[in-house]
């Protein structure tokens, strides 16, 4: 049985661990990177609002966000003469914009067209050029921490996902029910003395002792969360505990978080789409207060396979579409600011006539973050990219 598979067997792998078996914690001041993919592709038009654009309000009757307005609490809150920000995110990422910690890029995303989730978040995973043939045993975050020394990567999804398919073993640790051990102190005994003598009793060692730290840390996060009644559903208590080992141990991480396919009864200020990025605000706002000092050493990218169609549907919701809004987030970003290559929105500037076009490729764009974030040279670059150009958007 391989290592990494025996892990498995426990409830996670352990590429964070010392040659010795110990785990270990990336150095404090080292950079730290996390994608969160929002997978469903969410509306940006309403969470990002172009409230300068009248056609954005033509064409959406039922769904649309009312201007910024100081009187109106179901306004939006402008972050230049253009765009503004859902209302739902004025306690949690409007602060941050405000501090500078949080940008936005519109117009973003793939040019892939074929408007299906699974392969439009393929494709984006594995971060390769879209025509010629594909390794699909090669993702773009797996690559990274290839170039990357000492990147210590880590998902925190039940499986792991595409970005990290490689030939090096990432680990993957589900956050859902980890405060319950996978085994008792008699089920540990039992399996640390059916290994004993066996050439795999150090892994097992290892694999218990990895667990066991893992639930400590989740374990006072539940209880913490629990006390805070307006803890959102699931992802700020999950975007804790990612905090806390991000901040002691990770530098590469991944979490992905769904609900985002809006196709019926959306919403507008207040609705479906605005509960889910409550949740979404309200957790990114606790990690960034986790990690503590080490807020102004990470940098977040929230990102989502495609955007929806401009115009609202027969349903009063919105369909697959094709550009997107991505954000970015982090105690030393260079933020308070609409990044990227960008164009007046209105009908004529639609992609097909439905969607935002794409101005801003995502690997160029990541390619140009990692860049700057870690000193990568070009050549490296081109292993995490291929055939990618990078763009400097001086995002840090």
């Amino acid at each position: 049985m391989k290592r990494r598979a025996f892990l498995k067997l426990l409830g996670a792998t352990a590429p964070a661990l010392a040659a010795s078996g110990r785990l270990f914690a990336a150095p404090p001041g080292s950079p730290r990177f996390l994608l969160v993919f929002l997978r469903g592709g969410y509306d940006c038009a309403n969470i990002v609002i172009p409230y300068s654009s009248s056609y954005y309000y033509e064409t959406r009757p039922n769904i649309a966000i009312p201007k910024p307005d100081a009187q109106q609490a179901n306004g939006a809150v402008a972050l230049d003469s253009d765009w503004a920000l859902a209302p739902v995110l004025r306690a949690s990422i409007a602060p941050l914009y405000a501090q500078r910690q949080a940008l936005f890029i519109p117009f973003a995303g793939t040019d892939d067209l074929s408007r299906s989730h699974f392969e439009t978040q393929d494709s984006i995973e594995l971060g390769q050029p879209l025509q010629g043939s594909h390794d699909l045993r090669s993702g773009f975050l797996s690559r990274l921490a290839g170039v990357v020394n000492g990147a210590a990567p880590i998902a925190f999804t039940d499986s792991l996902p595409v970005c990290f398919r490689g030939d090096s073993d990432i680990p993957n640790i589900s956050l859902k029910g980890v405060g319950k051990p996978v085994f008792d102190t008699r089920q540990a005994a039992i399996l640390s003395d059916m290994y004993a003598g066996h050439h795999l009793q150090q892994e097992v060692a290892d694999g218990l002792e990895l667990r066991q730290e893992v639930g400590r840390v989740m374990e006072q996060e539940m209880k913490d969360a629990n006390r805070d009644a307006i803890t959102p559903k699931g992802f700020e208590l999950e975007a804790r505990r990612v905090g806390r080992l991000m901040k002691e141990q990770y530098r590469i991480g991944f979490i992905d978080v769904g609900g985002w396919d809006t196709h019926v009864n959306e919403g507008a200020a207040q609705g479906a789409l605005a509960n889910n990025m409550d949740s979404l605000g309200k957790g990114l706002a606790a990690f960034s207060q986790e990690l503590g000092g080490e807020w102004r050493n990470t940098v977040v990218a929230v990102v989502s396979e495609f955007g929806r169609t401009f115009r609202e549907n027969g349903n009063k919701g919105t369909d697959h579409g094709h550009g997107s809004v991505y954000w970015l987030l982090g105690g030393s970003i260079n933020g308070g600011r609409i990044a990227g290559e960008q164009l007046q929105v209105d009908r004529q500037n639609l992609f097909q006539d439905r969607d935002y076009p794409v101005l801003n490729d995502y690997r160029a764009v990541l390619g140009g973050l990692f860049a700057s974030l870690w000193g990568l040279m070009p050549d490296e670059i081109q292993r995490v990219f291929p055939g990618s150009t990078p763009v400097n958007l001086q995002l840090v």
